[in-house]
């Protein structure tokens, strides 16, 4: 029963199955660790253990068996992910007593797999950040320095993975929101092709970019969990009718004659020292392993940042006007009139960051501003995309930082949204291609873990898995642990 936090998904499995533990025993493990470990991480906003328990003991009673992987595991769920009877606020003031009615397509599935949810995770508001600095509950502490930002959107889930509170959890990515919290918490992180998982129940940021995805320690936890979630949804009209792998088959770490490629862009003017030189050491490490490591181009992908927020503000600013104090959620007191509600609840329920970009993609959709703007960011979106096709039309990966620096302090950016905005230059052109990414841990810079990129081919995650999987192999940086989970970081 000792340190049952600090094992992973596949290992915790292991004793389940030979009855070493019962799930009970694991979730109530849980949540002693999360109460325990809160007051430093502050990840969670709802705890959900009076449910877990019950869906502990019910599994229990079922018997778990050897196919049955992730039966009697316990998950952390991004507060933007919809869950039944419980309460779900994407870390805003205006969904503040939201109690969902229906589940998301990807909590039908975790419970499919006898996953056990055990709680909300925190987030930028309505995923609008990359620090979870904008929730409007609490910040979230990384787990190697609670003095630094986890990352965003997803800093609660990274936060939680890394501190040891959950062996896995779901987070949503929309321009880097899963990738960058990851990489800044040292964990492996997975934003899969747009369309693999469904979005249905996931509140909308930016339609056309988000995507759910997994956070876990490892490279094989992650492809389990991905395994689990993914598949086509006729509820979600961007589903796609793919067939599902099982992406855990076939890690071997044999990589032998595989084409990587690594764009100049990725390692050029903004990118810290150190992380350069981390993914300099990663490229060879990949060489070592029998893969060819090329350097190559992305032109466009410089244009990333200003396409991703006029296309993103656009759509939020669209997506969120349903929130307006009418239907469900906060209320202003305040109010007078129809236009009141409307104007001060939005005025008093949305933060600075929300707005900003609810105004900023008005702007972009409104008339005389739409063809210089939005009709533009689409159009050098298709650029993006076209490089990233030319590179697969040779290479079988790209690799590069998963972000410019390592965790930045609480506090230091928050005031600067250009410096924010700018910080998502490296993730971003995935998400406007549709492309899968994802960030493992790939060194250390500062004292703090750096996040090692890998791009691949549209609905390609195997390749993407098979590589990852080698590098952790070949390496010990998954290994290193921050002070909270044992470690002497």
């Amino acid at each position: 029963m000792e340190k049952l936090y600090d094992k992973s998904l596949v290992d915790l499995h292991d004793l389940l199955v030979s009855k070493e533990i019962t799930a009970q025993d694991l979730t109530r493990s849980t949540f002693e660790r999360i109460k325990e470990t809160e007051p430093k991480v502050d990840a969670f906003l709802q705890l959900n253990e009076e449910k877990a328990m019950s869906l502990a003991k019910a599994i229990d009673e079922k018997g778990i068996t050897e196919e049955n992987v992730l039966a009697g595991i316990p998950i952390g769920i991004k507060d933007n992910i919809v869950t039944k009877d419980l309460r779900t606020t994407a870390a805003s003031k205006i969904l503040y007593n939201f109690d969902p009615i229906y589940d998301a397509t990807v909590m039908d599935k975790v419970y499919q797999s006898d996953l056990i949810p055990v709680g909300k995770l925190n987030m930028d508001e309505f995923a609008m950040g990359g620090s979870t600095e904008n929730s409007a509950f609490k910040k979230t502490k990384n787990a190697w320095d609670h003095t630094k930002v986890p990352g965003g959107s997803s800093g609660g889930s990274a936060a939680a993975v890394a501190a040891g509170q959950v062996p896995v959890s779901l987070g949503s990515d929309t321009g880097g929101s899963i990738r960058q919290p990851a990489s800044f918490n040292g964990i492996v992180g997975m934003k899969p092709t747009y369309g693999r998982v469904s979005r249905f129940g996931l509140i909308a940021f930016a339609s056309s970019l988000d995507q759910i995805g997994p956070m876990t320690r490892t490279v094989k936890d992650n492809a389990l969990a991905l395994t689990a979630i993914s598949g086509y949804d006729e509820k979600d009209g961007t589903s796609a009718g793919v067939s599902v792998p099982n992406f855990a088959e076939g890690l071997t770490g044999d990589i032998k004659g595989m084409k990587i490629a690594l764009p100049k862009e990725y390692l050029g003017e903004g990118i810290a020292p150190g992380v350069q030189e981390a993914i300099l050491k990663a490229a060879e490490i990949f060489r070592a392993l029998g893969a060819t490591v090329e350097e190559v181009s992305l032109p466009h992908s410089k244009y990333g940042v200003a396409v991703y927020y006029i296309i993103a503000s656009s759509e939020a600013s669209s997506n969120l006007q349903r929130f307006d104090g009418i239907r469900y959620g906060y209320r202003s007191e305040n109010a007078k009139n129809l236009d009141d509600i409307y104007v001060q609840s939005r005025t008093e329920g949305f933060g600075m960051e929300v707005k900003r970009r609810i105004m900023l993609g008005t702007f972009s959709l409104s008339s005389g501003y739409y063809d210089a703007y939005f009709k533009k960011a689409g159009q050098v979106r298709t650029l993006i995309k076209q490089d990233f096709d030319k590179v697969f039309n040779q290479y079988d990966l790209i690799i590069g930082p998963s972000s410019p620096t390592v965790a930045f302090g609480i506090g230091e950016n928050i005031n600067d949204p250009i410096t924010m905005y700018k910080s998502d230059i490296l993730t971003i052109p995935v998400n406007l291609a549709g492309l899968p990414g994802m960030s493992i841990p790939g060194g250390f810079s500062e004292g703090l873990p750096v996040g090692l990129q890998l791009i691949g081919n549209h609905f390609d995650e195997s390749t993407m898995y098979k590589a990852a999987y080698a590098f952790e192999q070949a390496t010990d940086f998954h290994e290193k642990k921050p002070v909270i989970l044992g470690g002497n970081a």
